[in-house]
């Protein structure tokens, strides 16, 4: 349940959760249904439900078996979020990346109320980055609900970006990434509408993460914007992290607010 990812901005996935189900329409092709219903197909045993909701108990620990640094995409085939979830097992995951503080954890949501209401009830290690999922304008409440989460690092998924989103709010935001829709079904992206979000996260030292143009067949449209790569990072935060003794846990308030352009460099 624990491999490589192919997800440029991480390196590994952990899912102790598989199945979800959809609330915006972010969701209409979903790529984590796809494969789930594929696995199924194929007898894989965390599938045996498809993409019902399943916790997959043993799976809680795992991380700390693994003891070279990486960066894990959390319940890349779920929501961490998802309101069927208890919130004692969204502890007990949250407890696995305190105590594993050597790696780094990604957590995305679109279920941004509930992490909201139960964010006070979470420890916020360093190691910790915490997303949204933002793909038109009509969800950017869901901005709004993640400044309200302590995490050392926050950040916006805008993928698939279904719409423009002129001035998409930064404030309190370290890093976006931007990505088109890929797969059966994919739904068009306007360059233009990247271009401004690149622009203004250029413009308010953001750093910005270009995934992928999409489409049906996305190694075909790349990941090239004007001729470039776009692989920032909030690497001044990443700093704050290795710089910490291993028992550290402390929480954005010990922070910078915001990484600089000068911090965002391309890897």
């Amino acid at each position: 349940m624990a491999q490589s990812s192919g997800i440029e901005w991480t390196d590994s996935t952990w899912n102790p959760v598989t199945g979800c189900t959809k609330v915006s329409p972010g969701c209409k092709h979903c790529y984590a249904e796809r494969m789930a219903i594929r696995l199924s197909g194929m007898n894989q045993p965390r599938y045996r439900n498809g993409f019902e909701l399943t916790l997959q108990h043993d799976l809680v620990r795992l991380p700390l078996r693994w003891r070279q640094p990486r960066t894990i995409f959390v319940n890349s085939m779920s929501d961490l979020f998802h309101e069927d979830i208890p919130e004692p097992f969204i502890a007990e995951v949250f407890d696995t990346m305190v105590a594993a503080h050597w790696h780094t954890f990604q957590i995305l949501t679109k279920r941004a109320d509930r992490l909201a209401e139960t964010a006070g009830r979470l420890p916020w290690p360093i190691n910790v980055w915490m997303g949204v999922s933002v793909e038109s304008p009509r969800y950017l409440h869901r901005v709004e609900r993640l400044r309200q989460v302590p995490a050392a690092v926050r950040f916006l998924s805008v993928e698939p970006l279904l719409a423009r989103i002129p001035l998409l709010p930064l404030t309190g935001i370290d890093w976006v990434i931007v990505g088109g829709e890929s797969g059966p079904g994919a739904r068009p992206m306007e360059g233009d509408w990247v271009r401004e979000i690149r622009d203004w996260c250029v413009d308010s030292e953001v750093p910005f993460f270009f995934k992928q143009w999409g489409g049906v067949r996305k190694g075909r449209t790349g990941r090239l914007l004007d001729g470039r790569t776009w692989d920032e990072m909030p690497l001044a935060v990443l700093r704050w992290q290795h710089a910490d003794s291993p028992s550290s846990a402390r929480t954005r308030t010990d922070l910078p607010v915001r990484t600089t352009q000068a911090d965002a460099v391309s890897i």
